[in-house]
């Protein structure tokens, strides 16, 4: 089976971090993302910006929004694909990621969220 995970962050908390702060934080990432990368179960793994256009079907017409369909106070700022034979491998395998593994994490509310995918499909 296939999960896709939503890594999330409250913007609240990381916006008033200093840039400096932040970097230090990220740089702690790295041994914990080559653990979980050697897990050989991770498909992909991306971080993503904050920028959000939305899209939607209107009178025929798609239209286009600068921000996300619903607000939250938390941001998704990763999102990663792994494989793993059921829900709990598959939580095991995310909780190696950095975003359970810092103690900055909790800190600003850093969590993930795993759903499983029932339709992937590989383009080349």
């Amino acid at each position: 089976m296939k999960f896709l995970c939503f890594g999330y962050f409250s913007s609240e908390k990381m916006n008033v971090l200093p840039k400096g702060e932040i970097e230090a934080i990220m740089s702690e990432c790295s041994p914990h993302l080559q653990k979980f990368y050697m897990s050989g179960q991770v498909m992909m793994d991306v971080g993503v910006e904050t920028e959000v256009k939305s899209l939607r079907r209107e009178n025929g017409n798609i239209k286009v929004t600068d921000n996300a369909l619903v607000q939250f106070e938390e941001r998704i700022g990763s999102v990663f694909l792994i494989e793993a034979n059921d829900m709990e491998e598959a939580i095991r395998i995310a909780s190696l990621h950095p975003t359970t593994q810092l103690d900055a994490g909790e800190e600003l509310g850093w969590k993930i969220e795993i759903r499983p995918v029932h339709y992937f499909e590989k383009s080349e």
